[in-house]
């Protein structure tokens, strides 16, 4: 028995040894980990820093333009960086874009700007038209704009329209395609997996559903999305040929008539996009950095003509004596509506109800711009955040709500209470209706081999996703949406002072583009997050005030958490997708676009208000 207990001994004490060294080499990681944040922190305040002499702002924006930055953006690029990866795509605030442009026309340092876009994924039309705005002013001050690049995509020539003078290399196109949705449907194989899926909705319309029940698109959604989706590309086209000072025919020739000039062309895109007056000059990197020397000068040192990057340029923050003034915060919703604290891209219902709450209790905050712009999520979470705003409102702090890219669904839901709705023309909202989905998985696992079976106290007891659901409980789901539906529509004719009669009949799923929900009455007035700004300030009856931006902060817990899984989500999943044939990685990317449905259905009474159809690209 001794020698049994010294064996034992022996293996506790050596069991101890490799536990204590694991744990002192994870401490020291995550130690070592903290100090390389640090560093490549101070290093890159100190960098920012650098001013230098007279020349162009350079826009070289790379990735894609939110109108807010997920809580841990910044902090996830400075941990690829330090691993020496760069899977994740760079988010760049709109706000900050328009100061900075905004900053520039007046800066005696800035004598032009030079729009290098190359590495810019886009963003939503709203967003592109705000920094139009932004170039126009620029331009109109006296100050000249030149777009350079070898190729532009769509949203990349949108802002190149601004511009004084296009440049395209011999070899570029203009790439305009138009603008298209595509979503994934899963019907056949949720049968083949054996997968009962459960729909309860409310909404002719409401196609957010149709993935789990069908394999291709509803005829009623298909005309809706006909609608918006044409109307959108129309806006498109108007913007840019009047920036290019040309006709809609002439920036996007019929198809037929498109190939015949591209024959004409022989087949030269570069040709062809200097005939249509798409772009100004076709030139070569060189010609134009020779160009680019003569406008602004010669920077010896960086062997470049002198300019400096927008990721450098500082806006100068506003002084002393203005931190006195009354404040309007603007507080975000941006991403999918989910239950909970916020999550990266994502609205958390805790989080912003929150947030709201401050501003409220907050006696130097005389009014609020909540800036919507999401598809909604849970009724739940959404329903958290709206009697928030309905507080505010109650308190005597006015309310406006300006709407980004989408404010559709749980969107809308939350912008009800406020005093006045500014929605883009370009904006997609509506979409009022609400189903729910439960999947269960009883045939599934009968292909297999494994069963179910209990006692319960009542029928409503025993659902459970391994079994069929109860028809008691599937009727009590319907009844509970077919509720929500009736608030939703009451919500809605109470804020918009009509009958619930008469916001069905817009209702239903249904979603509108900015300028028909204006027809319709869901939104206010037609504009952008100046006229948001004007409006508070008229209705708060400020003169004077500061703008107070909320954003959220991660925790010490957060940033650690965050930065190791941001290291093995940067290197695992990419290197597993680049081994997929090249139509799976299509696949891959399509589901990774709407996670905010499918990955983050936590409504605790399964109930949801999203709008699935709101994604597009162009």
């Amino acid at each position: 028995m001794r020698a049994l207990w010294q064996i034992f001994a022996t293996i506790f004490k050596f069991s101890w040894r490799i536990i204590n060294f694991i744990r002192q080499a994870v401490c020291n990681l995550i130690f070592f980990f903290v100090l390389l944040i640090g560093f490549a922190l101070y290093i890159q305040m100190q960098d920012s820093t650098i001013q230098p002499e007279k020349g162009a702002l350079l826009v070289n924006l790379s990735g894609t333009v939110v109108d807010s930055l997920s809580s841990d953006s910044k902090l996830r690029q400075i941990g690829q960086e330090l691993i020496g990866s760069n899977k994740d795509v760079q988010e760049n605030s709109l706000f900050d874009i328009v100061k900075q442009i905004r900053q520039a026309k007046d800066d005696d340092k800035i004598s032009g700007m030079v729009l290098s876009l190359r590495n810019f994924i886009g963003a939503d039309q709203p967003s592109l038209r705000y920094i139009g705005k932004a170039l126009k002013e620029f331009r109109d001050s006296g100050k000249p704009i030149y777009a350079i690049g070898d190729s532009y995509s769509q949203g990349q020539y949108y802002l190149a329209s601004f511009a004084n003078k296009i440049y395209l290399s011999p070899q570029g196109s203009v790439l305009l395609t138009g603008i298209s949705t595509n979503n994934l449907y899963y019907k056949s194989l949720l049968d083949k997996l054996k997968v009962t899926t459960n729909i309860f909705r409310v909404g002719t319309y409401k196609s957010a559903v149709e993935p789990f029940i069908r394999d291709n698109m509803s005829p009623e959604a298909r005309q809706s999305d006909s609608r918006w989706v044409n109307t959108l590309w129309s806006n498109y086209m108007t913007d840019v040929a009047a920036n290019r000072n040309i006709s809609i025919a002439e920036l996007y020739p019929e198809p037929a008539q498109l190939i015949q000039q591209l024959k004409a062309s022989d087949g030269d895109t570069a040709t062809f996009a200097l005939k249509n007056k798409l772009v100004d000059e076709i030139a070569s990197r060189s010609a134009v950095e020779k160009i680019l020397k003569e406008t602004f000068g010669w920077d010896q040192q960086n062997k470049n003509y002198n300019f400096v990057s927008i990721y450098n340029y500082q806006v100068t923050e506003p002084d002393f004596e203005r931190a006195k003034l009354p404040e309007i915060a603007v507080i975000f919703a941006n991403g999918a509506i989910v239950d909970g604290p916020e999550m990266p891209g994502m609205v958390g219902g805790d989080t912003t109800a929150k947030q709201l709450r401050a501003a409220r209790l907050n006696d130097k905050i005389k009014a609020i711009i909540l800036r919507v712009n999401s598809p909604g999520g849970s009724v739940t979470a959404s329903e958290m955040i709206r009697s928030e705003v309905q507080a505010l409102k109650d308190a005597g702090k006015p309310v406006v709500v300006s709407m980004g890219g989408m404010a559709a669904s749980g969107g809308y839901w939350i912008s009800t209470p406020a005093d006045y709705i500014i929605s883009s023309p370009s904006t997609l909202t509506g979409s009022i209706g609400i189903f729910g989905v439960i999947n269960t998985f009883e045939n599934s696992l009968d292909a297999i081999g494994v069963h179910t079976d209990g006692v319960s106290t009542s029928p409503l007891a025993d659902a459970t996703i391994t079994k069929a659901l109860p028809p008691q409980f599937s009727e009590m789901m319907q009844l509970t949406i077919e509720n929500g539906y009736k608030t939703f529509i009451n919500l809605v004719a109470k804020s918009r002072h009509k009958t619930p009669a008469e916001v069905d009949s817009i209702a239903q799923g249904r979603v509108w583009i900015g300028s028909d929900a204006k027809t319709n009455g869901l939104v206010d007035q037609l504009g952008d997050f100046d006229d948001a700004i004007k409006k508070t300030a008229e209705l708060a009856k400020l003169k004077d005030y500061e703008i107070k931006w909320t954003v959220t902060e991660p925790t010490v817990r957060e940033i650690l958490l965050g930065q190791v899984s941001a290291s093995v989500n940067a290197l695992l999943p990419e290197t597993i997708k680049i081994e997929l044939p090249a139509p799976l990685r299509q696949v891959a990317e399509d589901i990774n676009k709407q996670p905010g449905f499918f990955g983050n259905m936590n409504d605790p009474g399964y109930r949801y208000i999203y709008c699935l159809s709101c994604s597009y690209t162009q």
